[in-house]
C-alpha cells in the first residue's frame, strides 16, 4: 500500500494560513462573503470546506453548502467575486475546495457583522478590517499618483522617529509629532508611495515601519 500523500492530504497538513482557511461548514453567505473579500484583497487563496479547524476531515454534509458559497460571491460581495470549485474525496468524505484569486481592479467588500460593507485583509489565518490607509495606498498605487516629497523638518522628523520607535502605530506616530491627523496620514501615504514605508497589519492594531 503506497504511504504516498494526495494533493488534497497536502494541502490539509498545511493548515490554515494567510492563503488557506478550513471550514467544517457554510451555514451563512455574509460571514463567508468576508472569508472571500479578504482573500480576494490579499494574495488570493483557497477554502477548504468540509475540514474541520484542526484538520481533520469532517466532509461536506450538503449540496446547499456550494449555493450558500455562491451566494456569498455573487449577491454578498461587491463586486462579485468568481469562485471555482473542486471536489475531492479523503476517506469517503468529501472536500470542496474553493478557489479565489486575487483582485487586480478594484477592492471587494463584504457586510460587517452590522450589515454595512466593508474592505477585509487576510493577515494570517484571520480576516481583518482594512483601515482607511490601506484603502487610499491601493487606490493611489493603482492609479499611479506622483509623489513630490520636500525634505522638511516634518519629513525627517517623521522617519527619524519610525527608525526609532518601529513599528509605531497612528496614534503613537501623531503624539510622538504633534501633527494634524489629516499631515500624518498624508505623510505615512507619500511614504508608502515610493516604498519608504511599509503598512503592517495585525490582529490587534495596523503598525508603521521603514522598508
Amino acid at each position: 500500500m503506497s504511504s504516498r500523500k494526495t494533493y488534497i492530504e497536502r494541502l490539509i497538513e498545511r493548515g490554515e494560513t494567510q492563503r488557506q482557511d478550513f471550514k467544517f461548514e457554510v451555514s451563512d453567505s455574509r460571514k463567508i462573503a468576508r472569508s472571500i473579500s479578504a482573500f480576494a484583497n490579499t494574495d488570493g487563496g483557497k477554502l477548504l470546506v468540509g475540514v474541520k479547524d484542526n484538520g481533520v476531515v469532517a466532509g461536506v454534509r450538503s449540496e446547499e453548502e456550494v449555493h450558500m458559497l455562491e451566494a456569498a460571491a455573487q449577491l454578498y460581495c461587491q463586486p462579485e467575486v468568481p469562485l471555482k470549485f473542486t471536489q475531492w474525496q479523503l476517506d469517503g468524505k468529501k472536500v470542496l475546495e474553493v478557489d479565489i484569486a486575487k483582485t487586480e481592479e478594484v477592492l471587494v467588500m463584504a457586510p460587517d457583522r452590522n450589515d454595512v460593507y466593508k474592505v477585509f485583509v487576510r493577515v494570517a489565518d484571520e480576516n481583518i478590517l482594512a483601515n482607511g490607509i490601506f484603502i487610499k495606498n491601493w487606490e493611489q498605487k493603482k492609479n499611479k499618483r506622483a509623489v513630490d516629497i520636500q525634505y522638511t523638518d516634518i519629513e525627517k522628523a517623521f522617519i527619524q522617529t519610525l527608525e526609532k520607535y518601529q513599528p509605531i502605530n497612528f496614534s503613537q506616530l501623531r503624539k510622538k509629532l504633534e501633527i494634524p491627523p489629516q499631515k500624518l496620514n498624508q505623510l505615512i501615504l507619500d511614504f508608502m508611495m515610493i516604498d519608504m514605508v511599509e503598512l503592517e497589519i495585525t490582529e490587534k492594531a495596523y503598525y508603521y515601519r521603514l522598508v
